[in-house]
């Protein structure tokens, strides 16, 4: 039995697709730079992202109707106006790409587009032709994660959000808005070259009175300069001669600036709603009593709490404490490069000038030790405290571990997801083969037909490499799927029935 799909390491068509040719028409005289260094979007990832992206329009239609009516209660309101900005694809440069883009509800709040799973395991920006160099995390349950904190029993960094943590917490108490701040100006993700152009974006949405209402009328009383429009649509990182664009004065941009925080602070309120964050799963059901495991369900969370050794790491709750499926901390599983990641092909500079990996083909991804160095990160919200840098060799290559809740949500069966940091595994049945087998198994030689079954490729990283509980579970393929088929119970949006 194969593990991995053989046309996951099929690669990308070698033709320039329609939104590549578009962004290159727009981008003028130095266009070629970009034809060259593009990683193309096949026409079946286009269907897939015209369909998320309609998707996005409905829901924010939708969502914008409610402003007729919107709730009088605060807490509603700030859950609204997250909503309708998670949505908004006004907030990226090009005008494309919401934040729901890569975190759509059908997949439990991560990556919609399975062709672009099973291909890339990466999406891209508003600026079609930018990749990251991860996969899109769920931002479900991503609030409850507490702020980053060095706990010293434990030895351990605890908290955060981005899988390495750098959305820290420690600035706004709130580890999710902070995660909020990051993408609208990552050059590969939402794009701006400024935060003050997502705020000038927002002040000229329809949810700009609320806004108003629940954070108060200063809140975009900003005297724009006048040419925001231009500054706002050209595509970032500013130029390092001038890395605050939309020249402003200084209580405006103290003002912007605060109104930034509100936005973010806003959408990790509607993150934390029970529309996102749901527990409404077959595993809560089960825990209230209102609904009874499968002979298999029930065989592989014994296996998940037992010889597995799953839950030291994910967490199935303990005295007080939600059952969230992580403990917060990170580690190095071992999980293989994804050579898949168009990340690898962005060495050299686009048509504007940015060379998003100057390392190319050699790029290790350092995880929590790159953040805490201060090293090179796409966007980093949150500012390292000096007093950690002393722990970045102890975490090098480390990755948060993410929740495991809605780990096979998907909008239907055969849709594929992407799992680990870097998407390199494209099933469930595949990574726990991995953290059965990894250090079991041979190394695969190049092109090894046996790739995921009958060996696995080195480790990105070695650095501070799990072996403990990692690689060696002498599990069988029937607990294996029993493993799989317990997970499947932690999806939201269970309905328990009088058969249960």
């Amino acid at each position: 039995m194969r593990f991995t799909d053989p046309c996951v390491r099929t690669t990308l068509r070698p033709i320039l697709s329609f939104a590549a040719i578009m962004i290159v028409v727009a981008m003028g005289a130095d266009a070629p730079r970009a034809e060259e260094a593009a990683t193309t979007l096949s026409p079946q990832v286009l269907q897939e992202i015209a369909q998320v992206e309609a998707e996005i329009d409905k829901i924010e239609a939708g969502t914008i109707e409610r402003l007729a009516e919107p709730p009088d209660n605060q807490v509603q309101q700030v859950e609204l106006l997250g909503k309708l900005m998670l949505y908004d694809k006004q907030l990226s440069v090009n005008r494309n790409e919401a934040c729901a883009f890569c975190h759509m509800p059908e997949t439990g709040f991560t990556g919609p587009v399975s062709e672009l799973n099973r291909t890339t395991g990466s999406y891209p920006g508003s600026v079609r032709t930018r990749f990251s160099n991860r996969k899109p995390q769920s931002h479900a349950y991503a609030p409850l994660s507490p702020v980053l904190h060095f706990n010293s029993a434990q030895g351990d960094l605890v908290g955060g959000n981005f899988w390495d943590m750098r959305a820290t917490g420690r600035r706004l108490g709130n580890p999710a808005a902070e995660q909020a701040e990051g993408p609208p100006t990552n050059p590969v993700e939402m794009g701006l070259p400024d935060v003050a152009c997502a705020v000038y974006r927002a002040s000229q949405r329809p949810y700009r009175a609320l806004f108003e209402s629940m954070w108060g009328p200063q809140a975009f009383a900003v005297e724009w300069p006048n040419d925001v429009e231009q500054v706002c649509a050209r595509p970032g990182p500013a130029s390092t001669g001038d890395q605050l664009p939309v020249h402003l004065g200084r209580l405006d941009r103290g003002r912007v600036n605060t109104t930034f925080d509100q936005m973010a602070q806003s959408i990790a309120g509607y993150e934390a709603s029970a529309e996102v964050t749901a527990f409404t799963s077959k595993f809560d059901a089960v825990l209230a009593n209102q609904a009874q495991f499968t002979a298999q369900e029930k065989s592989g969370y014994d296996l998940f709490r037992g010889k597995a050794q799953c839950n030291t790491c994910h967490r199935d709750g303990g005295p007080g404490e939600d059952p969230l499926f992580t403990d917060f901390t990170a580690s190095n599983i071992g999980t293989p490069a994804n050579r898949r990641l168009p990340y690898y092909r962005e060495d050299r500079p686009d048509a504007l000038g940015y060379q998003a990996n100057p390392q190319g083909s050699s790029f290790v991804d350092g995880g929590v030790g790159t953040f805490l160095r201060g090293g090179h990160v796409l966007s980093q919200p949150s500012a390292v405290d000096a007093r950690w840098v002393k722990l970045a060799p102890a975490n090098q290559a480390r990755i948060q571990v993410p929740t495991l809740r809605n780990v096979d949500k998907r909008p239907y069966p055969s849709f594929v997801k992407a799992y680990g940091h870097n998407g390199y595994f494209t099933s469930l049945k595949a990574i726990v083969h991995f953290y059965n087998t990894r250090d079991v198994l041979p190394r695969c030689q190049p092109g090894d037909a046996g790739e995921g079954t009958t060996c696995w490729p080195a480790p990105e990283s070695t650095d501070n490499m799990n072996t403990s509980r990692v690689g060696h579970l002498d599990l069988s393929d029937a607990e294996e799927d029993a493993l799989v088929s317990f997970m499947q119970t932690l999806t939201d949006g269970y309905r328990p029935t009088s058969r249960q």
